[in-house]
């Protein structure tokens, strides 16, 4: 396969999460700013740190407002992570590689971006919040059902997966990094119920509520809450599982081309920091500085990727 038509899948794939990932952190902050007492404080901060997008927004706004985030996280063109961005990079990409796609994979991209385009043509009103919010999970959905289901699994399956699982963990991981130095307001709601809602937010922000629940049952701890979002090889949106499908699409790939390439040892080196863990080892070592080391790797994964295949 030709580097360009790898990069165009990978990042078709990488911006298809990214717009659900972002649709799904408005979703629980917009939830979790419900429960809140002062207006001032509502978690909309936490948001954009989460996607890396707070200067970009202090730039342009002054002062964080819900309305406003909201606008900038969903359509804002100067906003290159927007939803409405990323859903238009994803088509893009998708258009470049058409000839790798089956028409079901193509036609749910395609007419995602026609409703995207139409939907936030013009600011969301809070009454459409949830509609455009679950227009967007949907279409997300339906991408990836008729890319799973109609797709060989070949090399343009893996690489679409590398985009996939590259992407997700690390929203996963800044997410989970957010919420002990920037959501948590002070070091007295440890343990409150404030904590609680805060730390029940970051589930529904990646789609685990009730998969955590039937768990844990309704035991609502940080230390279990990072446990299954670090170490579970069952929750999707976890980092062990991400990586270890990320690892699966490598040896293919690998065994494909006959090659080995330095991503395959940077793959190999974050499973060891996460197979066979505990959560108390990670909190040991400082839940930061482990987060932090898991996103310098992710990022320096996706460079490996884009170096051994090619894509340029």
């Amino acid at each position: 396969m030709l580097g360009r038509a790898a990069d165009g899948l990978y990042w078709m794939f990488r911006y298809t999460e990214r717009a659900e990932n972002i649709a799904r952190l408005i979703d629980a902050a917009a939830h979790m700013a419900l429960t809140h007492t002062d207006p001032a404080d509502d978690g909309w901060d936490s948001v954009l740190n989460s996607v890396g997008g707070h200067a970009a927004y202090c730039a342009k706004y002054e002062g964080v407002t819900g309305p406003q985030v909201i606008d900038f996280l969903l359509r804002d063109c100067d906003n290159p992570s927007s939803v409405l961005n990323a859903v238009y990079s994803a088509r893009n990409n998708a258009r470049t590689v058409r000839t790798a796609l089956t028409r079901d994979a193509w036609e749910s991209t395609n007419e995602f971006w026609l409703e995207m385009s139409r939907m936030l043509a013009r600011p969301v009103k809070p009454s459409d919040l949830p509609e455009t919010l679950d227009a967007i999970k949907r279409h997300t959905a339906l991408i990836r059902g008729a890319f799973h289901g109609t797709m060989l699994r070949n090399e343009i399956f893996d690489f679409a997966r590398i985009g996939t699982f590259i992407e997700r963990a690390d929203n996963t991981a800044r997410i989970l990094d957010v919420k002990y130095y920037v959501l948590l307001p002070a070091v007295s709601f440890v343990g409150s119920s404030l904590d609680n809602v805060q730390w029940e937010s970051i589930l529904r922000s990646v789609s685990a509520h009730r998969s955590y629940r039937w768990v844990y049952d309704a035991d609502i701890q940080p230390a279990k809450i990072a446990e299954y979002l670090i170490l579970s090889e069952r929750m999707p949106r976890a980092l062990t599982f991400c990586y270890q499908k990320i690892r699966d699409s490598l040896t293919n790939l690998e065994r494909e081309y006959g090659e080995r390439h330095a991503a395959h040892d940077t793959v190999a080196r974050t499973l060891a920091t996460l197979e066979n863990r505990v959560v108390a080892d990670i909190f040991d070592e400082g839940l930061h500085e482990f987060l932090l080391g898991f996103i310098e790797r992710n990022n320096q994964l996706g460079s490996e990727v884009a170096e051994a295949y090619r894509f340029y």
